[in-house]
């Protein structure tokens, strides 16, 4: 009687243990919802705060991820031409990067073009010879009434310039006729080389993330406020592991949406072994690299053909493509649109191939970004006000842009300029 009320005590213990192990003993993040997760709380930070050495701005009269609030395209005001503004105070606003990034962010424009434009729009060196003015001040002021899928931002419309303001940047737009003379190949978009990534991401010498991969691997066998580790479960993990961070992001049925990494290690922690390692903190981005370190070399195949999780990728394509921002742009902006050229000095790549190597060491920053801190930025980059990291934007977006990556594979931690 003894052995067999320990043997059902044994099995039953067992069986506790059964929702752990599941996820990743299966290989794949379709049963995430088998395991264990506190599903009440926010998996951020709270209050959530913007990271403190990012711009402070709040832009709340225009379009975030979650809100449509930017006003509507406007008809430009009436303008008496020809316009009469002061050229030099024109040439000083278009090259004014702290308005935007202004004008040069994606035009050159002449030989007196400062250092690293971009080249997302035409070369405007010889605007002023075929364009009146009428035209440059209604383009300026609202280009998406003259051409509604432009990227250039309403620099009227969104109160970036003034009318006084545009009427001098269409002065010196008039001055330029002549094709720019650029003697610096670097400075020209045109000529500039395209950046190679060749350091090596899994070198700590290199990369100063392997720090956070190896710290990542000894909170996994330290023990939380409830006595276990997360080795307690999950003993031999880069077996387990082995292809699991793969399979993410997913959608939780138990939570309504769709989690990453990040996430799932807030809440199963908070569940399991009592460790609240917040969404962006330290200890998660740790254990965040460590997990997808282990499915290293494994091909990304994240799950978009169920009903659910279909619906969440469908909406993080329409997310893509929605403006938000002072600037007013979209993901699309950047990464379909002026995918391989130059915004400013920085290379606009494809969606494809901008996942598989995060979390990050930004060497710009000297900081370590996961997906969800880039989502952030790109927001806080064009004036649009963020969300938390557990945004369930945020998340849609994630499902949508990695299933572009599907058959990638992951090699974290990446490294960055």
């Amino acid at each position: 009687m003894l052995n067999n009320h320990l043997r059902r005590a044994a099995l039953a213990q067992a069986l506790l243990l059964v929702p752990m192990l599941l996820v990743p003993a299966q290989g794949h993040a379709g049963s995430i919802d088998k395991a264990p997760m506190e599903a009440k709380d926010s998996a951020a930070k709270t209050p959530w705060q913007r990271d403190e050495s990012w711009p402070d701005g709040k832009w709340d009269n225009y379009n975030t991820l979650a809100n449509s609030v930017s006003p509507a395209i406007e008809t430009p005001p009436a303008v008496s031409v020809p316009i009469e503004g002061d050229a030099a105070k024109g040439k000083e606003l278009a090259f004014d990067r702290t308005r935007g990034g202004s004008c040069v962010a994606c035009h050159v424009m002449g030989s007196d073009t400062p250092e690293l434009p971009g080249n997302v729009g035409p070369d405007l060196s010889e605007i002023g010879k075929n364009r009146d003015d009428k035209y440059l001040f209604e383009y300026v002021y609202e280009p998406r009434k003259l051409n509604p899928g432009t990227v250039m931002p309403p620099w009227g419309t969104h109160k970036l310039f003034s009318v006084d303001e545009i009427k001098d940047i269409v002065a010196f737009l008039k001055t330029l006729k002549q094709p720019a003379v650029i003697k610096n190949k670097h400075d020209n978009p045109a000529q500039r080389a395209k950046p190679v990534e060749d350091r090596d991401n899994l070198d700590p010498i290199e990369n100063q993330a392997m720090e956070s991969m190896e710290k990542g691997a000894a909170l996994f066998k330290k023990a939380g406020a409830k006595g276990k580790a997360c080795n307690s479960c999950h003993a031999k993990p880069e077996q387990s592991f082995k292809k699991w961070a793969a399979g993410m992001p997913a959608y939780s049925k138990k939570l309504q949406k769709v989690i990453g990494v990040e996430e799932f290690i807030t809440r199963h922690g908070r569940a399991t072994t009592g460790d609240d390692y917040v969404m962006l903190g330290k200890e998660n981005v740790a254990l965040a690299i460590y997990l997808r370190h282990l499915a290293n070399g494994t091909p990304i195949k994240v799950d978009v053909k169920g009903k659910e999780a279909k619906a969440a990728a469908e909406r993080g394509k329409k997310l893509s493509e929605h403006k938000v921002g002072q600037l007013n742009f979209a993901c699309i902006d950047c990464h379909q649109k002026a995918a391989e050229h130059w915004i400013r000095g920085q290379w606009l790549g494809g969606f494809r191939g901008q996942t598989p190597h995060f979390p990050t060491w930004r060497t710009s920053k000297s900081q370590i970004w996961d997906i969800r801190k880039r989502f952030e930025w790109c927001n806080v980059a064009i004036r649009a006000n963020d969300l938390p990291p557990d945004a369930s934007e945020y998340g849609d977006i994630e499902l949508y842009v990695m299933s572009l990556n599907n058959g990638l594979k992951l090699n974290v931690p990446g490294i960055r300029h």
